[in-house]
């Protein structure tokens, strides 16, 4: 047998480089695709400054308790005309109501949302939000009575 025998079906550096080389690379196509497309689909900061806001946090906890203490609640809508309505439970008469609306990726603006109260009882929105889904942050008062939270429309 002479040294010159054929190569053909033997595994060699050239072929296990090949195959490392297409490795890594579908590997590292991959990542880039993914960390490209978190990249584009985060909306932004929760809080810009995380020391600050633990100074603020015992306040915060504080401010959930009374406002637990008031038993309200509300129940968030979408209107066929697109317009937003928050129904309160355990609410007094004199309520007002204001909303900011986000969307959940940032790719829209946030809207702010004025109420008006309607025959029902019912605080509905002045204008009309864009459909897709929505994070509506609400807030309402009465007298020195705040309360405050965050739904999903869609």
């Amino acid at each position: 047998m002479t040294m010159a025998a054929s190569t053909k079906g033997q595994f060699t550096g050239r072929k296990v480089t090949a195959i490392f080389v297409v490795f890594f690379g579908v590997i590292m196509a991959v990542n880039f695709t993914m960390a490209s497309f978190a990249s584009s689909t985060f909306g932004g900061v929760v809080v810009s400054n995380s020391y600050v806001a633990s100074q603020h946090y015992n306040k915060w906890l504080a401010a959930a308790e009374a406002q637990k203490k008031l038993g309200w609640s509300a129940t968030l809508s979408r209107l066929p005309d697109d317009r937003v309505a928050v129904r309160f439970t355990g609410a007094p008469a004199g309520l007002t109501v204001n909303a900011v609306a986000r969307h959940p990726l940032g790719r829209a603006p946030d809207q702010a949302l004025a109420f008006v109260r309607a025959a029902d009882g019912a605080f509905i929105s002045t204008k009309a939000i864009a459909p897709g889904r929505w994070m509506v942050r609400i807030a309402a008062e009465a007298g020195d009575a705040r309360w405050r939270e965050e739904q999903e429309l869609r």
